[in-house]
C-alpha cells in the first residue's frame, strides 16, 4: 500500500519506524502524532512527535503530554507525546493503516509545548 503525502493529516496517529537511531533518540516502530500543517501536504516529509508509554516521572515535564487510550486514538495504554523529540520523517517510515487521531485540545497542548521548548514568544 502506497501512502501519498496528502493521505497523512495533522493530528493523526500513525505507526512510524524510527530505526535506525543514534544515542538517546526514541527507537523502534511506535505511534507518533503528525504535527505538520496540512498545507504542506505536497512534500513527502511530515513533522511528527513520537508517542511513548506514560511514566509518572513525566508528570512535571514540559515536553510530555499525557494521553489516555480511547477508541479515537486506538492507543492501548496511557501514553505520552514526547514533544522534545519532534522530527521530520519521510512518509516511507509510516506504517499503514492510520491508527487514529487526537482531539484538537491535545493538538493545541502539543503546539504549546513545542512553543515553550523553542522559547517562542
Amino acid at each position: 500500500m502506497s501512502i501519498k503525502p496528502s493521505d497523512i493529516k495533522r493530528g493523526e496517529i500513525w505507526r512510524v519506524n524510527f530505526d535506525p537511531t543514534v544515542g538517546a533518540e526514541i527507537k523502534k516502530t511506535r505511534p507518533a502524532v503528525v504535527i505538520s500543517s496540512n498545507s504542506i501536504g505536497k512534500l513527502p516529509i511530515k513533522l511528527i512527535a513520537p508517542i511513548t508509554g506514560w511514566d509518572p516521572s513525566f508528570e512535571n515535564s514540559l515536553w510530555h503530554i499525557k494521553i489516555q487510550p480511547d477508541s479515537k486514538n486506538s492507543l492501548t495504554k496511557v501514553s505520552a507525546i514526547d514533544a522534545l523529540q519532534i522530527r521530520g520523517v519521510d512518509i516511507q517510515r509510516f506504517v499503514p493503516p492510520k491508527m487514529g487521531e487526537l482531539p484538537q485540545d491535545k493538538i493545541d497542548e502539543v503546539s504549546a509545548s513545542i512553543a515553550a521548548i523553542i522559547e517562542l514568544q
